[in-house]
């Protein structure tokens, strides 16, 4: 089976790399080949998602991801900034399902803002409807006002969409994900407000009626915040929109402590999917050994489960990134008081030894 590795910018590279250092320790018969993507890609070929990276991956059984953006691209013009790349990749691999699990290790429960009883044992996965929504819309741009109190000044403006489709196939994806888990489903929208999410509401409630062993509820998205942070674990499985569901897995990432912990899968029909971490590119910190690879390791682990077919190996990285945290080995973004701080290669060294020692 073929791997595409795409580091991308700031710590993508570093983190990725101590994730393929993990993969090359599983000892496993995979073909890798690794390409520019983001920044990088237009500093070397002029655009950040170039036709043969764009390639390498459609050809890929799995796509292991790293970060993409710096700052220094801002002035770019929209099209070529280093995040195009990234919404390219979701577009053209028709990747329509985001998996973002979010866990709060027994470890960790200090890391975490909220109170140990609030948070120990949290452990919930949003799953997010990823081509559609605000961020694919059209019609988009920029014009004249044509009406309004404003009329005659400019304005920008995004359009809001989804199709029956759409939503029904995140739908089955999300009530299909709860049956393995506690068999919950919080649908979330904004249904009192938009025409889109009383639609929404509408579909998922229609699909509901093939399972009626999944329990289903609606929440509005702002008191899904709310509850986020009052009392998380009455979420099981969480299905929403692509902007909605982008805030609220960030939401839910620093619930454990730190988003460089959560890791992410990004599916299409065929399971096949890209695997990043959730967090970003990071370039302030970038070439300094201070990132947590942990979360691109877990990537790792979630593709070798839903594309790879190999269940075992994930599971092998699972219980390795667990024996390293029982250690106490931390780097800085979950260190504590009487726990070892230590960076990105060393973390990724402990995950090695910890796999190889098992």
């Amino acid at each position: 089976m073929n791997i595409a590795i795409l580091p991308g910018d700031g710590i993508g590279p570093e983190i990725v790399a101590q994730a393929v250092r993990v993969l090359d320790a599983l000892d496993l018969s995979f073909n890798t080949e690794t390409a520019l993507v983001g920044g990088a890609a237009y500093e070397a070929h002029g655009h950040p998602l170039p036709d043969a990276t764009l390639k390498l991956a459609q050809d890929a059984d799995a796509v292991l991801f790293g970060a993409v953006g710096d700052w220094k691209f801002d002035t770019l013009e929209r099209s070529l900034r280093p995040e195009q790349a990234i919404l390219g990749l979701r577009k053209h691999l028709q990747l329509f399902a985001n998996f973002r699990p979010a866990i709060c290790y027994p470890q960790l429960t200090h890391a975490s803002s909220l109170k140990p009883e609030l948070i120990g044992g949290l452990d919930i996965l949003i799953v997010r409807e990823l081509t559609g929504d605000i961020y694919f819309g059209q019609p988009r741009g920029r014009r004249e006002s044509p009406d309004g109190a404003f009329k005659g000044h400019p304005e920008a403006f995004d359009t809001m969409r989804y199709s029956r489709p759409e939503i029904e196939r995140i739908a089955h994806v999300a009530f299909q994900a709860a049956r393995k888990r506690s068999s919950r489903v919080t649908s979330v929208d904004k249904a009192n407000v938009l025409e889109t999410f009383q639609f929404w509401r509408d579909v998922v409630t229609e699909v509901h009626a093939d399972y009626p062993d999944v329990e289903l509820d609606h929440m509005y998205v702002d008191n899904a915040a709310m509850q986020l942070v009052k009392a998380p674990k009455k979420f099981d499985v969480i299905v929403t929109g692509n902007m909605f569901g982008d805030i609220l897995s960030d939401e839910a990432a620093m619930l454990t402590g730190s988003i460089g912990m959560l890791p992410s899968a990004s599916l299409n029909s065929a399971s096949r999917g890209l695997y990043e971490p959730s967090h970003g590119s990071a370039p302030d910190i970038a070439g300094k050994n201070l990132a947590n690879p942990l979360a691109t390791i877990l990537s790792l682990a979630m593709m070798l489960r839903f594309s790879l077919n190999h269940a075992e190996a994930a599971m092998r990285v699972e219980a390795a990134v667990l024996k390293v945290l029982e250690s106490g080995l931390r780097t800085a973004d979950i260190w504590s008081e009487g726990t070892q701080r230590v960076g990105t290669q060393e973390m990724g060294s402990a995950v090695v030894a910890a796999l190889i020692a098992a």
